[in-house]
């Protein structure tokens, strides 16, 4: 292993402890931890969003745990070039959220675009990293080669901009996957330099910890990761015909005992990972009650187990639905919240920097 591999290996080493002692006193306290964390508005929740984070936020919200949800819409633009379906994108993740368990009275849902005083810390924190930092953060890179557009300057620098949601509202904790570790830790880097260049005395910022989650990665229906852009994604509020017959269009192969083989067959493997999921069973279990019946038993399976899965939430989803009044009600409420905790925390920024006239 090279140098910068190993550098990178200790550090996820120190995050995953950080991260394994956070989470057991948050257990053992939960009130004394704020949790931030959100979702872009570039369409609607799937299956793999449900799994890998919001089942997590409801658990802390449940807790006792001071929840946040931030929509991200200004990091919609990050990498792309129009906000065409970005009221309707917000909207119907609010749906999804509250449909899922999310409790607007417990947890504040807002948007990046209503809270200005949280963006104006982007200023004091953009003269606290480097260029080169900012370069450095592999997210970027990946996200920038992903999008197939030019680096813009949002796309730098939005690292910091998510720094600026996580901190103003003092959160300690943020749940994530590996991928995001370095934005966490460049928040923890921004915090620590703030305070050591402005609030020595009374520190302003806490250095927040990433709690790593342990959630799997769900691989969509054929097989490759997830994603709203392969079209292999069970979308939360799709209809049960919308899915089954997404399901029905998956790939499979041409052997007809199913087995469970990740690596040399993904597709079915796919499809019984996602029944897993949904049942709590394991796949391989799966696999070997369908054995010779094929992929067509299999398939059929899918379909009942994720279709029942997802009943609850559909029927909670509709009626929501039937009064996006009330929906839009909520945004405003959590708009109208962030701005009140965003403007505090921007005036002791600028009572440490001096700058109160």
């Amino acid at each position: 292993m090279t140098a910068a591999g190993n550098e990178m290996s200790a550090s996820f080493l120190a995050a995953k402890q950080r991260s394994d002692a956070t989470l057991a006193k948050l257990i053992e306290n939960p009130a004394k931890f704020t949790m931030l964390t959100g979702d872009r508005p570039t369409g609607r929740l799937h299956l793999g969003h449900y799994f890998g984070s919001i089942r997590e936020r409801v658990a802390m919200q449940e807790r006792g745990v001071n929840t946040n949800i931030i929509i991200a819409d200004y990091q919609v633009i990050t990498d792309r070039d129009t906000t065409e379906h970005i009221e309707d994108n917000v909207l119907n993740l609010v749906l999804d959220y509250m449909a899922a368990g999310i409790d607007p009275e417990k947890t504040m849902i807002f948007t990046h675009s209503a809270v200005a005083a949280a963006n104006q810390l982007m200023l004091p924190f953009l003269s606290l990293v480097t260029e080169a930092e900012l370069h450095r953060n592999p997210t970027v890179k990946s996200e920038m080669e992903a999008s197939g557009h030019a680096l813009t300057g949002l796309l730098l620098t939005y690292p910091v901009h998510q720094a600026c949601d996580i901190l103003f509202c003092k959160a300690n904790v943020v749940p994530i996957g590996k991928d995001n570790l370095p934005h966490v830790e460049i928040t923890r880097t921004i915090a620590r330099r703030f305070n050591e260049r402005y609030a020595k005395k009374n520190p302003v910022f806490p250095e927040p910890s990433a709690i790593l989650s342990e959630a799997p990665e769900i691989p969509g229906l054929d097989g490759r990761k997830m994603s709203k852009s392969y079209g292999n994604s069970i979308m939360l509020g799709a209809t049960a015909e919308e899915t089954a017959k997404l399901i029905k269009k998956s790939p499979t192969d041409s052997e007809r005992r199913i087995t469970f083989d990740p690596i040399a067959r993904p597709q079915v493997s796919a499809l019984l990972t996602t029944a897993g999921l949904v049942t709590g069973r394991k796949p391989e279990d799966i696999a070997e009650e369908i054995g010779d019946a094929g992929a067509g038993a299999l398939k059929a399976y899918v379909v009942e187990s994720v279709n029942a899965f997802l009943a609850p939430h559909r029927e909670r989803r509709a009626e929501l639905a039937k009064d996006m009044d009330a929906i839009r009600d909520i945004l405003h409420d959590g708009n109208k919240r962030a701005n009140a905790i965003a403007e505090e925390t921007l005036d002791q920024v600028r009572s440490a920097m001096g700058m109160k006239y």
